[in-house]
């Protein structure tokens, strides 16, 4: 049962003492893990190629993750931000600890580097060796739909150029992977009966005397102190909380849970940024990277290209340049369109159903924070034969945010 996650993150008495034990708050926020279930022989060889899939996958996303960043210094001719650097350093530990850097540094030395081309010490590598052995045979990675989706999020997370977003699915990735780690093998033990020192990739992870995700999960942490900004701490809450489900809502999938096979949204977001073509008029957006975007072909939408992301006012910011805009009004005069008074460019208006939001035109948004826009055509023209079809629609998975969409357009 979903348990309340409002407490994950206190009132701190200090940055660093408010964040010290989200592992902790987690589990109570969420309750046991879904790997915490009888694992038998046909359980197990439905989640281990994911769950290889996952692991082989993991140290490349880390690491791609950090090009957005440091390309953003690179475009604005500017120093990078502190938090950047951070996380930066944290995440190349955890790739490196991913390829068995830290332990062939910790047994060997520098004289071990060499060895670092022995591509059986990776995290990998290991797993897949206890899976020969708990199975009797050999896995391949398994980069199937459900977890095809996972790595996508996961890897918008990791790759936010928002340093509270992104700190957020860090924490989040690895304190999971702490719980989802323990989880999996306690249900495998209990399974087969073999020991955790008996397999390796379980045994460096959370067996024996000094487990590594624990110093995962501690440096993680110490990163929310370092880079979140006190008056931003309830946004990292949700982002955390987000992030923490998306990986809840793909092992659930994993073990079976038809439920949540088919929806590891909603996705991490990002702020876009979004100007008209002179640039006097600028704001930014709060969305997913992968855009779900509205094209109707009514006679203004048509005419002025308008291709909508319907927004509430919580995730709209102006930047500047609203004395620029003016205003249009047409039919009944409820909705406001406005257009930049020097360029022409309609960036942004208030639809009728709720002036309280913003329609974004996503063709006025800089594509650098955009994965992809999946578009869907709205027949602006014929409006009874189209709402009769999205009302017939609205029983679908996700189909009432399309349908809050539409309504918007309807009412322009």
């Amino acid at each position: 049962m979903r348990h309340d996650p409002s407490h994950l993150v206190s009132e701190p008495q200090s940055r660093a003492d408010g964040y010290a034990d989200l592992s902790v708050r987690a589990r109570e926020a969420f309750g046991d893990h879904p790997f915490a279930v009888e694992m038998d022989r046909e359980r197990l060889e439905a989640v281990l190629p994911d769950y290889l899939g996952m692991s082989l996958a993991f140290r490349y996303l880390q690491a791609a993750a950090q090009k957005d960043a440091i390309f953003e210094a690179i475009r604005d001719n500017r120093d990078v931000p502190e938090g950047i650097e951070l996380m930066n350093a944290v995440a190349n530990f955890l790739v490196w600890d991913e390829a068995g850097g830290i332990d062939l540094m910790a047994s060997q030395g520098k004289a071990g580097l060499p060895q670092l081309l022995d591509t059986a010490r990776f995290h990998s590598s290991l797993l897949r060796k206890d899976a020969l052995e708990l199975l009797g045979h050999p896995i391949a990675p398994n980069f199937g739909p459900v977890t095809r989706r996972y790595l996508e999020a996961l890897y918008r997370g990791l790759a936010s150029t928002d340093v509270v977003v992104r700190c957020a699915h860090m924490v989040a990735f690895e304190i999971h992977a702490n719980a989802m780690i323990d989880a999996l093998w306690t249900a495998v033990s209990a399974a087969t009966g073999r020991a955790a020192q008996s397999l390796g990739y379980f045994e460096r992870h959370v067996g024996g005397d000094d487990p590594a995700e624990e110093y995962h999960v501690d440096m993680t942490q110490r990163l929310v102190a370092r880079v979140v900004p006190l008056d931003e701490r309830e946004r990292f809450r949700r982002e955390f909380e987000s992030a923490y489900a998306l990986h809840l809502r793909w092992c659930r999938a994993l073990v079976g849970d038809a439920a949540v096979t088919d929806r590891l949204e909603p996705e991490p977001t990002v702020w876009h940024a979004g100007r008209c073509h002179c640039g006097g008029v600028r704001f930014e957006v709060r969305a997913p990277a992968v855009l779900q975007a509205i094209r109707c072909n009514c006679s203004i939408c048509s005419m002025s290209g308008h291709l909508h992301l319907l927004v509430p006012a919580s995730d709209f910011r102006s930047l500047g340049g609203e004395d620029l805009l003016s205003t249009y009004q047409f039919g009944l005069g409820v909705a406001k369109h406005t257009f930049c008074s020097v360029c022409g460019t309609k960036p942004y208006y208030r639809p009728r159903s709720d002036p309280s939001g913003y329609s974004v035109n996503v063709r006025c948004l800089e594509p650098s924070t955009i994965a992809d826009v999946e578009v869907s055509d709205f027949d602006g023209r014929h409006w009874e034969d189209a709402i009769e079809r999205l009302m017939a629609r609205a029983r679908e998975p996700g189909a009432s945010q399309r349908l809050d969409v539409t309504a918007d357009l309807q009412s322009a």
